[in-house]
């Protein structure tokens, strides 16, 4: 993260905002280096408990979980350094609650290849098993490359998978809100424990969907799962601002951080919510050293290590819309100018709208800063948001936060599953130094119960009205525009 001038000591009299910590599993994207020794398995499930018990050790939010429908293609075949694995996100979630007592787990699912009454009872089980620690980073999914391993295929259309998404979201709130608090009576004496006059059955016609269904999993002890979500365009912002409690934001520049934060929360009162509502917390990738010297050197030694040799030339070919057969990564940008195909679903890179003007692009900067071709694709796609030592890393995250670029960070190391020992051992001691990061999670004063997830995250409990005191119990769903 570019910082424009350097952290000064905050008065005592100020109070900070706290930093919130989240730890993205490595894998599911180019960033973890697998040639690394010190890697490990992506299925093995020591790598998941290593993970997990990391972070909670280092009293982050919440373990996060990416999930890949499908492995990647290129040039219609798989791409051969694509992670080794990737497991069903439900499964690893519920492990890892399994072997932690106070940490969150949050799972990516998508909105479009699943069903409202299947998945929001899957989520449901699993709040309830982990003592109310769930949460969903709902995702849209629309294209006919994830599709094809689907019933539907890429049946959705572009422009509806935020209309889908919405009706999705509140039809599984509809569920998750169907019983009561007391609808359980724990009464022997006379073999009752549910009161089914607290249970009530959803009956819901939409555009997406039509379901009359009778929940079968009481409502969990932090309401329903914490909503996550990652949309970046005005759709996805509108979304967010109506639906989500957290935003995986890609914006971790300072300008495009603050603005971002500024447009989002912006746009909370007009749907009734306050700033406290919703956390931005961006993902950001970092280098450590023992000083701000190695840990450049150290940074360019990671980004190339995330580079190999296979994955620079897909992706140039990627850009290039064709194959380059000869191309040397440690050589020069191909002479060829690009074609004018569309980009096949599947490949390593994303979208391109101008290829002709992206390939001059890459060829000045490698010209301007004399960079092969495997050394210009790292330099494009490996940057790391934090890089210094422990100490600058920790006033960097900390002036981010103070200064409203997000509310904290979703951390992706380089390693699996150890790469982010070396982060909660040297810095987060500084930032519980500067009064910013807890030194121990919150448990209930009376029961000394673990906390839900909303209650370590500081979000608000949903408003439950029981229906058993509206007057139209019974009501129908309106589908959300």
């Amino acid at each position: 993260m570019t910082i424009d001038q350097p952290t000064q000591h905050r008065p005592s009299t100020t109070a900070p905002r706290q930093v919130h910590l989240v730890a993205h599993f490595p894998g599911v994207n180019s960033a973890t280096v697998w040639s690394d020794p010190a890697a490990g398995s992506q299925i093995d499930f020591a790598s998941f408990r290593h993970f997990a018990q990391t972070a909670e050790r280092g009293l982050f939010d919440y373990v996060f979980l990416a999930e890949g429908l499908r492995l990647r293609e290129h040039g219609g075949k798989i791409h051969d350094l694509d992670v080794a694995g990737r497991p069903a996100t439900l499964a690893v979630i519920t492990a890892m609650a399994s072997v932690t007592e106070n940490i969150g787990v949050v799972g990516t699912l998508t909105s479009t290849f699943n069903e409202p009454y299947e998945l929001a009872r899957q989520l449901a089980t699993i709040d309830h098993l982990s003592q109310g620690r769930v949460g969903w980073n709902v995702v849209t999914s629309p294209d006919a490359f994830h599709g094809g391993n689907f019933r539907r295929g890429g049946f959705l259309p572009y422009g509806e998978r935020y209309t889908r998404a919405e009706e999705f979201v509140a039809l599984a709130k509809e569920l998750w809100h169907s019983w009561d608090a007391d609808a359980i009576i724990a009464d022997r004496a006379s073999g009752r424990f549910l009161d089914p006059e607290r249970v009530r059955r959803v009956e819901h016609r939409g555009p997406q969907f039509t379901v009359a269904a009778t929940s079968t999993v009481p409502r969990s002890p932090q309401g329903f799962p914490v909503i996550v979500q990652a949309g970046d365009s005005p759709a996805g912002r509108d979304f967010a601002a109506a639906n989500a409690e957290i935003i995986f934001s890609r914006h971790t520049s300072f300008a495009g951080g603050q603005a971002f934060y500024r447009d989002v929360k912006g746009r909370l009162p007009g749907v009734g919510r306050t700033e406290d509502s919703l956390l931005i917390l961006p993902g950001a990738s970092f280098a450590l050293g023992d000083t701000d010297a190695e840990a450049r050197e150290r940074s360019r030694e990671i980004a190339l290590a995330q580079t190999s040799p296979q994955t620079a030339i897909a992706w140039v070919e990627a850009i290039w819309g064709h194959e380059l057969p000869g191309l040397d990564p440690d050589g020069a940008l191909p002479s060829t100018e690009p074609s004018d195909g569309a980009q096949r679903q599947g490949q390593v890179s994303t979208q391109v709208a101008d290829r002709t003007q992206r390939a001059a692009q890459l060829r000045d900067r490698a010209k301007r800063e004399g960079l092969t071709l495997r050394q210009l694709v790292a330099a494009e796609t490996a940057q790391h948001t934090f890089v210094g030592s422990a100490e600058t890393i920790a006033a960097d995250i900390d002036r981010a936060v103070q200064e409203r670029v997000s509310d904290g960070f979703v951390l992706v190391p380089h390693l699996t599953p150890g790469g982010l020992d070396e982060f909660v051992d040297r810095v987060v001691p500084l930032l519980q130094e500067r009064g910013v990061f807890r030194t121990s999670y919150d448990t209930d004063p009376e029961t000394g119960a673990n906390p839900t997830l909303r209650h370590t995250l500081g979000l608000p409990t949903p408003p439950h009205v029981p229906w058993t005191d509206a007057a139209e119990p019974a009501r129908e769903s309106e589908a959300v525009a």
